[in-house]
């Protein structure tokens, strides 16, 4: 049997290889002074001023039009921007749901004044978003989704709770999937989005603390909070499609691999120039695996930019992205012995502590390994 899942070859574009120095120069100086367990936040490490930085350079929705506050820039330079913060350990939390789902959703399904609203902000780094999918008992059957907005005169009223809705506590606006007809019977059948300013009276956001002791996880309560119709994404009742286009660029980023990347370059430091070989044979391995995987997510990201069907592919880059980054604190936990006694020992314990604590949770984000394995296993005809 052949099975044919090949990844096209994501060009090589001068100008975003111009682009990479440049964003290197930025971050070396911005980042400068940042201990190795802060740079280990990154996408989940909040710092508004740092995005509106990042927003005056256009390095915000740097795809979208410019009638849009986008720069009309490649995919090619926009994947530069993105490793390159996620590889040096940037805080980019505040903008990051707006610039690779949010923003890109709203191009493809929002109304013409949803998209000269919104999108200038958050391009600007200045509107921040969160994704309203998880639910309490649902799990990641999204299709059982609970939620429910219900039509009424100008608007809906809405009732349900989201849960590890991440930077809901910082997030100006929530895409919303919700039921707006039927019962979660009807699974992928009335179901629609709705882009709800979080301000509104109804909505209480209850932070959760994680295993690392960080608070970006939420809980989302609504209760009978009205939410006018404006505000509805597409079309009524085409949520389903609309939510399943944009889990091909939730799942598909450098993101995807590139988490644990502080203890990764920290490993290898500690590591120094001459590694035992059981250390270089280690290092060489997890290299190997992170390449194949770059390539594999740029290769998405080209046929994103062709309008292609990358659903499947994304899928697979989530997988075998969530195990990467989650074998890398078992491997540094073997090759390095954590002295106490030594202040640059001492903080590697600090990073891999964190690091450990936080790995649960990324074969969760973006869909369980159990449910991408059942996506890859329909999608290559196994089931």
């Amino acid at each position: 049997m052949t099975i044919d899942v090949a990844y096209p070859l994501a060009p090589v574009s001068a100008a975003a290889e111009a682009l990479r120095a440049e964003v290197r120069a930025f971050l070396a100086e911005e980042l400068a002074g940042m201990p190795p367990v802060e740079r280990a936040k990154s996408w989940t490490g909040f710092d508004a001023d740092f995005s509106r930085k990042l927003g005056q350079r256009g390095w915000i929705g740097m795809t979208w039009p410019r009638a849009y506050g986008g720069q009309d820039r490649s995919n090619a330079e926009r994947y530069v921007v993105i490793e390159e913060m996620l590889a040096a350990g940037a805080p980019v939390a505040a903008h990051w749901i707006a610039d690779r789902q949010s923003g890109p959703l709203l191009l493809r399904y929002g109304s013409e004044a949803q998209k000269r609203e919104h999108l200038p902000k958050m391009a600007a780094g200045e509107c921040f978003t969160c994704i309203g999918m998880s639910e309490p008992d649902v799990g990641s059957d999204l299709a059982a989704v609970r939620t429910r907005a219900e039509p009424v005169e100008g608007g809906f009223r809405v009732n349900g709770t989201k849960l590890w809705t991440s930077s809901a506590h910082h997030a100006h606006f929530m895409l919303l999937f919700c039921r707006t007809s039927g019962s979660p019977a009807d699974r992928h059948k009335g179901t629609s989005q709705l882009l709800v300013d979080l301000s509104l009276p109804g909505i209480e956001i209850r932070p959760i603390t994680d295993l690392a002791g960080e608070l970006h996880f939420n809980e989302v309560v609504f209760e009978d909070a009205f939410v006018p119709a404006e505000a509805l994404v597409g079309t009524e009742g085409n949520g389903w499609e609309q939510v399943m286009s944009e889990l091909a660029y939730e799942r598909s980023g450098p993101e995807r691999f590139l988490s644990s990347m502080a203890l990764l370059n920290e490993m290898v430091r500690m590591l120094g120039e001459s590694p035992s070989d059981a250390a270089a044979v280690a290092v060489g391995r997890l290299v190997a695996h992170l390449t194949t995987l770059r390539y594999m997510s740029r290769g998405v990201a080209t046929m994103l930019e062709r309008k292609e069907d990358a659903g499947l592919h994304a899928t697979i880059v989530k997988d075998l992205g969530a195990m990467f980054e989650q074998e890398i604190p078992s491997i540094a936990r073997a090759l390095i012995e954590i002295d106490p006694s030594v202040p640059a020992s001492r903080e590697f314990g600090r990073l891999l502590a964190f690091t450990n604590a936080s790995i649960p949770a990324y074969s969760l984000r973006g869909g369980t390994r159990e449910i991408l394995r059942g996506i890859i296993a329909r999608g290559l005809g196994l089931r």
